[in-house]
């Protein structure tokens, strides 16, 4: 069994396109119902911010394991100067249940979370039928470690298709701005409407306590609602395409999703899941003028198949510690 932590994943480095692929895979698996993902409970207590969060699930196809993702989100933490997110997953052999991994940092999960993004913007850029012209602009409200995550990806894979990245971020008012690494291809700035308005894909990675966005979006958008909780209802009167990855899953826990559903604004019937979106023959092109938004909840498959890729590339790099 191999022991991984961000020191181990960070020498691997990040090969976005294998990471896409593999969760590409786990769609396709999806798919074919060659998976199995409980409904993921959140154990709380005392605080009602904070929650830990258990993540089984199996998923076949090239990935073909199972596992568990636990996971913990205190956000008062980021005031003490500690993480938000601390997260371990675990991996076992399909087949025999074996133990294969211990990935013992959130590192793993920001890749995952960043990776499902970055498969979906992939898609939207083959369904949109969008040329390489730099002409795409990107806004992003939060700058935490998902955040600068995104940044990163959008700007190392889709470069040629962007004109500009805007960020905003709550710190930004206190005076902390990016690191300089970033500066050469972002533009921090001084409100969320500042990056909203005009942005043809906007994208969400906040700890926001409330929804905020109650404008209306530049017509044919792609908004990205990774945070979950920073669109207020009024927002579905907006959207032409809306797509989650697991109803079930996404239709609870206070987000947008649900609020809206509360409110009478979505059913299920109205949405795509991500299976759809990216097999479908039904959604193989998207017309340019419809707004598109896509609610990812979290799915452990994602998880496991970005933990699987992850420790198949170690044990061919000979990193990580081997226990026994």
């Amino acid at each position: 069994m191999i022991y991984l932590n961000q020191e181990h994943l960070e020498q691997l480095g990040l090969a976005w396109n294998e990471i896409f692929d593999a969760l590409k895979d786990g769609v396709h698996a999806l798919k074919e119902e060659d998976f199995s993902q409980p409904v993921k409970p959140y154990l709380r207590y005392r605080n009602p911010l904070n929650r830990i969060i258990a993540m089984p699930a199996f998923l076949g196809g090239e990935t073909n394991m199972a596992g568990l993702k636990w996971i913990a989100s205190f956000p008062e933490n980021i005031g003490n100067g500690i993480p938000r997110a601390h997260s371990v997953t675990i991996l076992n052999e399909a087949e025999t249940g074996k133990p294969l991994s211990i990935i013992n940092t959130a590192y793993a999960s920001v890749i995952r979370t960043t990776g499902v993004t970055g498969l979906f913007i992939d898609e939207y850029i083959r369904k949109k039928n969008l040329s390489a012209e730099g002409k795409l602009k990107v806004g992003m409200t939060g700058f935490g470690p998902i955040g600068r995550m995104h940044a990163q990806m959008i700007h190392e894979v889709f470069g040629d298709y962007i004109e500009s990245i805007k960020v905003y971020d709550l710190k930004f008012d206190q005076g902390e701005k990016p690191d300089a690494a970033y500066s050469e291809y972002l533009t921090a700035c001084n409100s969320w409407e500042e990056v909203f308005d005009g942005a043809d894909i906007f994208v969400t990675c906040t700890v926001s306590k409330a929804p905020y966005i109650d404008r209306k979006p530049k017509k044919g958008s792609l908004h990205l609602n990774v945070s979950l909780r920073d669109y207020k209802p009024s927002f579905r009167e907006h959207v032409d395409l809306m797509i989650v990855d697991d109803w079930e899953e996404i239709c609870r826990e206070n987000t947008d999703v649900e609020n809206m559903h509360k409110e009478g604004l979505l059913n299920e019937d109205d949405t795509h899941n991500i299976a759809a979106y990216i097999t479908s023959n039904n959604l193989n092109t998207i017309p340019a003028d419809q707004t598109v938004m896509f609610n990812p909840m979290g799915m452990a498959i994602f998880d496991i198949a970005t933990g699987g890729y992850l420790y198949r590339k170690a044990r061919e790099n000979k990193v990580g510690v081997e226990l026994t």
